[in-house]
């Protein structure tokens, strides 16, 4: 691999840890441990795992996008997987931050559709990107419906 390819690698996986490093700006805190939350529930620390490997994987998939098309060859799957990540985000700042579950369970459901849409187009380039998100697509399946039962527990 020359020394572009490696550039190009550590920029997508930088750009698709950026909103968890956004994200992280607003944590849990004191409001979410004290809501009511469904028993499967994840322990806190599996979290911060469970994301640094999806956003790991996040962005080796749109890597072999784009070093397959480069970003005019592939624009649309390229630019839903950057919209999904404005909406990955966004979701912190609205769940943790102005303590809203009901917006942010929009904004989930938005961000899976979104998941869903750019899984089937890196499919279409390149099965092994498509492949790459599928964890992801299912984590935030899992996460919405947690998101789901928080703001039902908690009106």
């Amino acid at each position: 691999m020359n020394r572009m390819n490696w550039i190009g690698l550590a920029a997508w996986v930088l750009i698709s840890f950026a909103p968890g490093w956004i994200g992280a700006r607003w944590g849990p805190g004191a409001w979410y441990a004290g809501l009511a939350k469904p028993a499967l529930t994840p322990p806190g620390v599996v979290f911060p795992i469970v994301w640094t490997v999806l956003y790991a994987l996040m962005g080796v998939a749109a890597w072999l996008i784009w070093r397959r098309a480069g970003f005019s060859g592939a624009a649309w799957p390229l630019g839903l997987f950057l919209a999904q990540l404005v909406l990955n985000g966004l979701w912190s700042w609205i769940f943790f931050g102005l303590h809203r579950p009901g917006p942010a369970f929009a904004d989930i459901v938005a961000l899976w559709l979104l998941i869903l849409a750019v899984t089937a187009g890196f499919w279409r380039q390149s099965p092994a990107a498509g492949v790459l998100l599928l964890p992801y697509l299912a984590w935030v399946g899992f996460a919405s419906w947690l998101n789901f039962q928080i703001w039902r527990l908690n009106p």
